[in-house]
């Protein structure tokens, strides 16, 4: 049978701690009410290795990869409603285990499960599962229990990634339609060039036609494509692998996340994503009770973009040296001026995480203005980008058969 290792008042209000045996944590709770105690904390006492902890202990599945964002998001906001609820946590991480498929998060949830057992906090469990438990994670975890606001904290990191999932969805949801198109393009043209221009060359080279110098450029094109399709393969090979091994160096990750934000069209969206990003981890970082020193280094390395790395880092120095945010954000040239003065009102107003959410909110919204207006962008231009390659193909193949019909015109009339 389980024992419970608990600690409680007895009648005269002095703490107590004693074990108990018993099947459930309900019936623990009735045995020590009967014992003329009042518990204010229980936990299964850990068994020793290769001993289970509870009857029926499943085992883990083999699974690879991390925890999808959807699946952890799920995880916190169901794990949220249930510390709302009242529930203790070692019976909340027992229910939601119990709903989730095999996989990588289902696995780490036995292993927190043990390790609260074991009596290990919820933050100190979940760290050693980095695979599905980020230090951002973990971090607002232990600001919770240190300020016994653990289901608060939950919430505001539930609230955090569905904000954070729901953006990044959009801006996904709304390239499908672009790269659908972009996609049928390349293989509309690409069926072009393999098919249709060579039936094109054998009558110009049957009938010796003098192929003008665009028709030229085509038939040789499309020539490529059939005898040396490596030389168009080779790149669409090389470009990724030589893109992750540039972003190995850490000069290399910062010239590509500088050269992101700076994009035509697309850098302004990627910019405000990532601004929004930040602010918003740092944001309920801080709000959460998180160190601000802690939580700087925290966002800089979940930010996803060197360039803000390297201007988190700086603020980080500021800081610890009593300076503001202020200036080194200044410098960094990643916020505009809006932001930068936000931040330097919530430090002074002491009301920081509130400045920076709303900084968060409100380029979420510039973000999918953007994306909207990118989309409308997209649309019509790549219709004509599609439309005046299609035409410069046709009107390659089409004038030397104007000249040939030309030619046949005049022999037939001399």
């Amino acid at each position: 049978m389980p024992l419970f290792v608990f600690e409680g008042t007895d009648q005269q209000g002095q703490t107590v701690r004693d074990e108990v045996e018993a099947e459930t944590t309900e019936e623990a709770v009735a045995k020590i009410r009967d014992m003329g105690y009042w518990p204010t904390n229980i936990r299964e006492k850990a068994r020793k290795r290769g001993v289970p902890s509870r009857p029926g202990a499943r085992k883990k599945s083999f699974a690879i990869g991390r925890v999808r964002r959807k699946d952890l998001t799920t995880f916190t906001r169901q794990l949220s409603t249930l510390q709302d609820a009242g529930l203790p946590i070692l019976r909340s991480l027992r229910i939601l285990e119990g709903q989730l498929r095999p996989g990588v998060l289902k696995n780490s949830l036995m292993g927190v499960q043990e390790e609260v057992e074991g009596g290990a906090t919820l933050s100190e469990a979940l760290a050693k599962f980095p695979r599905a438990f980020d230090r951002l994670y973990v971090n607002m975890v232990r600001a919770g229990e240190a300020g016994g606001v653990l289901e608060t904290v939950l919430n505001r990191l539930a609230e955090f990634r569905e904000k954070a999932w729901r953006l990044r969805k959009k801006i996904i949801g709304s390239m499908v339609y672009p790269v659908t198109v972009i996609t049928f393009a390349t293989l509309i043209v690409t069926g072009i060039m393999l098919f249709i221009v060579p039936r094109f060359e054998e009558i110009f080279l049957d009938f010796e036609v003098e192929l003008p110098a665009l028709t030229r450029f085509i038939v040789g094109t499309a020539r490529s494509l059939r005898f040396r399709w490596f030389y168009f393969v080779i790149p669409l090979l090389v470009l990724p692998i030589g893109y992750k091994l540039v972003r190995l160096t850490h000069i290399g990750r910062y010239s590509l996340d500088f050269v992101k934000l700076h994009l035509p069209l697309f850098g302004t969206i990627i910019n405000k994503s990532v601004v929004s990003r930040f602010a918003r981890t740092l944001g309920t970082l801080v709000a959460s009770g998180v160190p601000i020193l802690e939580a700087l280094n925290i966002t800089r390395d979940t930010c996803g973009n060197e360039v803000v790395a390297r201007a988190m880092s700086n603020v980080h120095d500021s800081i610890r040296e009593g300076e503001t945010m202020e200036e080194p954000l200044r410098q960094s040239k990643v916020c505009d001026d809006m932001v930068v003065n936000m931040v330097a009102v919530g430090e002074e107003t002491g009301e920081l995480d509130r400045m920076l959410l709303k900084i968060s909110d409100t380029y979420d919204d510039d973000v999918d203005a953007a994306v909207e207006g990118l989309t409308s962008l997209l649309e019509p231009l790549m219709i004509v980008i599609l439309a005046v390659i299609v035409g410069t193909i046709v009107i390659s193949l089409f004038m030397p058969l104007i000249s040939l019909i030309n030619k046949m015109g005049d022999a037939a009339s001399g």
